[in-house]
């Protein structure tokens, strides 16, 4: 499994197997505005994409903030800038309008999104998924997915024991080959084969 989750919605689709998940977000975010570069209204953004040349084929994004109907503006140019990607939108030409977009999303219409390769997942296809083990035990469901460079991470609420503090218990599963051994989105369920010591 190459990727686990391979960037985040704009709106993370939350459910509890197949009969409660939501619906796909209309939006998919590919950048997150985190600063200004220079004077003349060019955007820092963090990458939220595997597929930065994406933006070639972008003649307009949508900004706004996470869980607000987004805006749509012409894209007039960008650069990669380190691990960074810099972006020109339409009327944005001063620092001080740039710094209005501070923590907004650049985002896509799900429509737009790159087809995935084979065992690649959106997260919020992942996100609100049941975890099962092969011998039938229902571990929880997936509430968040954490990043690392080596792997992500399934942070998974636990279906019935709490924590000490009467929280509901979280397991962290790695998303590796070895421990998911399948993914099935129409059941909206996920089968795992943990190793020895991790419950």
């Amino acid at each position: 499994m190459a990727h686990a989750a391979r960037q985040p919605a704009a709106r993370q689709a939350r459910g509890s197997g197949a009969q409660g998940r939501a619906p796909e977000p209309r939006y998919l975010a590919v950048g997150q505005i985190i600063g200004v570069h220079g004077v003349h209204g060019e955007l820092k953004a963090q990458i939220l994409t595997d597929d930065p040349s994406r933006f070639d084929r972008l003649a307009r994004v949508f900004v706004g903030p996470d869980g607000v109907e987004p805006v749509p503006i012409r894209l007039e140019g960008y650069r990669l800038h380190q691990k960074w990607i810099l972006v020109k939108l339409e009327g944005v030409d001063d620092r001080n309008q740039a710094e209005t977009l501070r923590g907004q999303l650049i985002q896509v219409p799900s429509e737009e999104a790159l087809p995935l390769e084979e065992g690649e997942y959106y997260e919020h296809q992942i996100v609100g998924m049941e975890v099962w083990t092969a011998d039938g035990q229902n571990l929880g469901q997936i509430v968040e997915i954490l990043y690392s460079p080596a792997h992500q991470v399934y942070v998974v609420q636990s279906a019935g024991s709490q924590s000490p503090k009467g929280n509901p218990r979280e397991i962290l599963i790695p998303a590796v080959a070895s421990v998911v051994r399948s993914i099935d989105l129409e059941a909206g369920r996920i089968l795992v084969e943990l190793p020895e010591g991790l419950l």
